[in-house]
């Protein structure tokens, strides 16, 4: 049992959502301005440059915590805007893999840095790797607990 009453853990909740709504927010609107790039296909985008050679939606889905069906929808609005490629599968016509174009390359690391210079302006530099830890060990315990 946690030391945490019951609101106490609704708070802390709360927090969490709420600076992740804000940072998606601040995010989005930047990427939005620069380049008309909404930060779930920016998300989606990172995803796929940073992707193997057999990359799948199922495996973006995973990834990105999300469902296959979503994926599948940004997927083609990525393709369809020219920065990402589907070529079937060899071993399952059912499938494809999924890599990005030069363009969508060239797009993603202009959108790195402007989600770096928002990131270092709304974000105090003081507890930054403590927190980068703590973030990460809680995304792990949640998948194992809850996994999908």
């Amino acid at each position: 049992m946690l030391p945490w009453n019951t609101s106490r853990l609704a708070a802390l909740f709360d927090d969490v959502v709420r600076v992740e709504i804000e940072l998606w927010d601040a995010v989005d609107r930047r990427l939005r301005e620069r380049f008309g790039l909404p930060v779930g296909r920016f998300q989606t985008m990172r995803v796929i440059a940073a992707g193997r050679d057999d990359l799948r939606v199922q495996d973006i889905a995973a990834t990105m915590a999300v469902t296959v069906g979503g994926i599948s929808k940004l997927v083609d609005r990525i393709e369809a805007a020219g920065h990402c490629v589907r070529t079937a599968n060899p071993a399952d016509r059912r499938s494809s893999f999924i890599a990005i174009t030069p363009g969508g390359r060239e797009l993603v690391d202009q959108a790195e840095q402007v989600l770096a210079e928002e990131l270092t302006r709304l974000l105090p530099a003081d507890g930054l790797d403590e927190l980068a830890t703590t973030m990460a060990t809680l995304r792990t315990v949640l998948i194992e607990r809850n996994p999908r």
